[in-house]
């Protein structure tokens, strides 16, 4: 049978499962409830706190039915799609807690392209990458999953500058927003990519609300642009939880 080719992070149904943060206990009931799988991530030791349960700094989805997962937290995965058609690959690099030794999992990816510090990418991530056709667009920002959040195939948020120039130059549409305004405890501000994951085309969940964010009126511009709906997963500020993972497991 033929893997069905497009974005991971643009589920082409709706998502069944998601991978969240294991911290954001309502959340994951709020999800839950609305009867959706969730596997909620375990603590990386060897990371900062801030980032030590964000599941896009230690996995990432090559495609609709296969992940690559950084080597400790391997096992961990295996036993929770065990009865799923999700295939697991065994990443090379073990995270560090210092950046850029805490990266090579934390890639973006919009349209055809993979977006990242090649320099830190796992090789074997890159490899995996290269055999679905990607093709690769180098920049400054390492957290580059962390730092886009996908609407569409070819629409992003980011307040990253270097995504942001990038994005222009390959035809991506993008809306640069300031940075800050998002929570993320024990760090000084979060990132829009890591507040929101899509359930499925036209419908985003978000962690939490953005209305405190000073670019508030363009975000909702641009979602209604790309008539997309957004789902606030709690009524509190918005947070960043390493973004929400989508998965087609059934």
């Amino acid at each position: 049978m033929s893997i069905r080719k497009g974005n991971p992070f643009i589920p082409y149904k709706k998502a069944d499962t998601v991978i969240v943060d294991g911290r954001g206990k309502k959340i994951i009931d709020k999800l839950v409830h609305m009867g959706i799988n969730v596997i909620p991530t375990i603590k990386h030791e060897k990371l900062y706190e801030a980032i030590s349960y964000h599941p896009d700094i230690i996995l990432h989805p090559i495609n609709y039915t296969t992940l690559i997962v950084e080597p400790s937290m391997f096992y961990y995965y295996k036993d929770k799609l065990r009865n799923t058609n999700i295939k697991l690959i065994k990443g090379e690099k073990h995270l560090g807690k210092e950046y850029p030794d805490n990266i090579a999992y934390n890639v973006a990816r919009v349209s055809k392209y993979a977006i990242h510090n090649l320099k830190y990418t796992d090789e074997k991530l890159l490899y995996y990458l290269k055999k679905e056709g990607i093709e690769f667009i180098d920049v400054n920002q390492g957290y580059t999953k962390c730092s886009i959040a996908n609407l569409s195939e070819n629409t992003i948020i980011t307040s990253d500058p270097s995504i942001y120039n990038k994005a222009l130059k390959y035809g991506i549409d993008v809306l640069y927003i300031k940075e800050g305004f998002i929570k993320l405890p024990g760090l000084d501000y979060g990132f829009i990519g890591g507040t929101c994951g899509l359930l499925r085309k036209k419908e985003i969940l978000f962690t939490g609300k953005y209305e405190k964010h000073i670019d508030y009126n363009n975000i909702e511009k641009f979602l209604k642009k790309h008539e997309v709906k957004p789902i606030f997963l709690s009524n509190k500020e918005i947070i960043d939880l390493g973004s929400i993972i989508p998965l087609l497991c059934n």
